[in-house]
């Protein structure tokens, strides 16, 4: 009877924060953290919060800017070799820390559209999976796309059942309420998993295509190799 009413809190939290992954222009205004739309020319180096919070980032200068994407432009990531030294910071977005990017205690979600041939990589994340504080992370090793939530209570993490490095677009989903995590996949509920986290709540900044700290060698930088059109953030 408890896993039964877990799952219906877990699909009525999720409702809440629209199972179906509307696109950002669709999005609430009102539970936007930040909206990253990627839409930047070539070149730059900020990456824009169009949210109005003003949460916006660096741009590391091995991120390709202006790349043609689904909606207008996105952000490339070239493949590096895993675990080979030299770290390459310069392949990543960074966010500072703001308090607004930690989910804390309450319904939290991000939501991507990217498009990848690669088998691995750290899409976003703020923190790492020993930092105080706990963190959340996506990533997609072997194609499969994982989105993990960890925090004072414990981690949470949900695993795509199929593979979306096809080279097509996809638009997932990585949300994390009361009731437990869920990923979405293109408007589907494909994964879930009850079970309360904790609070998350941690000093690190937003990284968009690997770690932070890392050095190829005791620490893998799990770099992401694709495209991304946009990032967005949102809470109830």
């Amino acid at each position: 009877m408890g896993s039964r009413r877990s799952a219906v809190l877990l699909t009525a939290a999720l409702t809440v924060l629209t199972i179906g992954a509307a696109a950002p222009a669709e999005a609430d205004s009102d539970r936007v953290v930040a909206f990253w739309s990627m839409n930047e020319p070539s070149g730059t180096s900020r990456m824009l919060d169009s949210s109005g919070n003003g949460l916006h980032g660096r741009v590391g200068d091995e991120v390709g800017t202006g790349t043609p994407a689904e909606t207008d432009r996105g952000y490339r990531f070239e493949r590096l070799e895993p675990d080979t030294p030299p770290a390459r910071p310069g392949h990543l977005v960074v966010v500072p820390h703001h308090a607004a990017l930690n989910p804390g205690s309450r319904n939290f979600a991000v939501t991507l559209r990217l498009r990848t041939t690669g088998k691995f990589g750290n899409i976003v994340q703020k923190g790492q999976a020993t930092v105080a504080g706990g963190s959340f992370k996506l990533q997609i090793p072997n194609g499969r796309v994982e989105c993990t939530y960890r925090g004072s209570a414990g981690t949470v993490e949900v695993f795509a059942p199929y593979r979306i490095n096809d080279g097509y677009w996809h638009m997932v989903k990585c949300a994390r309420v009361r009731g437990g995590v869920a990923l979405i996949i293109d408007g589907r509920l494909v994964a879930s998993k009850t079970g309360w986290t904790g609070p998350i709540a941690n000093g690190w900044p937003v990284t968009i295509g690997g770690k932070l700290d890392c050095d190829q060698v005791e620490v893998g930088c799990d770099y992401y190799a694709g495209d991304l059109d946009y990032v967005l953030i949102e809470t109830d």
